[in-house]
């Protein structure tokens, strides 16, 4: 586990990420309320960027099957 974010203080943990997952991020803060269709939060775009990457890499490796 990695405590990739802290307030600005450094005294509370906002993120921590799990090194050896695919993509697992965990967040304290709210990134939502940032976040607009036409210009979506990075944490979210990273998201559906590394579920779409995981959708191909599966479906690429199922068709030589």
């Amino acid at each position: 586990m990695r405590f990739s974010g802290t307030t600005v203080e450094g005294r509370l943990v906002e993120i921590i990420e799990l090194e050896d997952h695919p993509w697992f991020v965990a967040s304290q803060f709210h990134p939502e309320f940032k976040s607009r269709p036409t210009r979506p939060h990075p944490l979210f775009r990273d998201f559906i960027g590394a579920a779409m990457q995981l959708r191909s890499s599966r479906t690429s490796t199922s068709a030589v099957h």
